[in-house]
């Protein structure tokens, strides 16, 4: 099975992504555990964590089988070799890259660049992108989801990343989100396992109660 396929499975049985922001290797594993446990499949090392592409090789080699695990903040070219090298599989970014975006491409990778407007949506589509980041959403709102979707087209996934929380995301649903990038509320240096295990639960729990189209 090809990544682009895993990823098109992953995001069918739970379109949320963990993004580990601060996650050390020691604690990368049971976090990642935890995540597994709850339904997640899609999980995020940025690149500005400490040891990053360590945390993303141990995750991989633990969990690669049962979960897609990559990278965000992904920023350079030279990023996207260093995540494959790991067996990261995911390549996230807050932004827009055409080569960053078509070097994941050329690799097989999956990529999710962030955008904030229709014109970087249609770059980023044309680059190779697999789905798109809208970020920051905190910057957006499900009324300029909705005027985005009405041009975008209807394949396209898009999925607001940037204070989301289990009661916020139902109005982004019902503008045409596809799924969502989890930070703070569901990960954040300092917490455990458990915890992290337990938010994630509240989250499919949330995503749950309303459909989506994956």
């Amino acid at each position: 099975m090809s990544h682009l396929a895993q990823f098109d499975a992953a995001f069918a049985a739970c379109p949320l992504i963990a993004i580990l922001r601060g996650v050390t290797p020691d604690e990368v594993v049971p976090i990642g555990e935890a995540l597994i446990g709850a339904g997640f499949a899609l999980i995020e090392v940025p690149l500005n964590s400490p040891d990053p592409i360590e945390s993303i090789a141990r995750l991989a080699a633990e969990a690669g089988d049962r979960a897609m695990v990559g990278a965000g903040t992904v920023l350079r070219e030279a990023d996207v070799a260093a995540v494959a090298g790991a067996g990261g599989t995911l390549v996230i970014s807050p932004n827009a890259n055409p080569l960053v975006i078509a070097a994941t491409a050329a690799r097989g990778l999956v990529s999710l660049p962030g955008i904030a407007t229709p014109t970087e949506a249609f770059a980023a589509l044309d680059a190779g992108a697999t789905a798109l980041k809208l970020f920051p959403a905190e910057a957006a709102s499900p009324t300029v989801l909705r005027a985005m979707r009405a041009v975008l087209p209807k394949s396209a996934r898009v999925l607001p990343v940037g204070g989301i929380e289990p009661g916020n995301m139902k109005p982004w649903l019902d503008a045409g989100a596809a799924g969502f990038g989890l930070g703070s509320a569901l990960y954040r240096p300092g917490l455990s396992a458990a915890e992290v295990g337990d938010r994630a639960a509240t989250f499919v729990a949330a995503i749950g109660e309303h459909s989506y189209v994956a």
